[in-house]
């Protein structure tokens, strides 16, 4: 068994960027990511979370889970491959963003009494 630290080389922050994944973003493999020479700098670790990534899109939560990794872990090598450009992530909704939900509830009860 590996530490997590040494996963990620003692790193807890993702990236110098400081970017921050939620634990229901969703992430997904980019085709145009770098192949070959650049994706053999990863480590096994990034390389599992990709493969998980170009299965299916997942969240950060199921990426954890999947490769038996801490969230923490999960969201610096998550960071690491958003700047290679190996994957997307799609961040969530912010709930002041969220359609009203009064408004969402006249709408359905209007189109029952069609």
């Amino acid at each position: 068994m590996v530490r997590p630290y040494a996963v990620t080389g003692g790193r807890t922050k993702p990236g110098p960027s400081g970017v921050r994944f939620d634990l229901i973003a969703l992430v997904v493999a980019d085709d145009g990511g770098p192949d070959g020479p650049g994706e053999a700098l990863l480590g096994p670790e990034h390389r599992a979370l990709l493969a998980l990534c170009r299965d299916e899109t997942q969240s950060v939560a199921e990426l954890s889970a999947e490769a038996d990794l801490p969230v923490g872990v999960v969201r610096v090598l998550l960071g690491d491959l958003l700047e290679a450009g190996c994957v997307r992530v799609s961040r969530p909704v912010p709930p002041a963003q969220l359609p009203d939900a009064r408004l969402l509830r006249e709408v359905i009860d209007g189109l029952r009494a069609l």
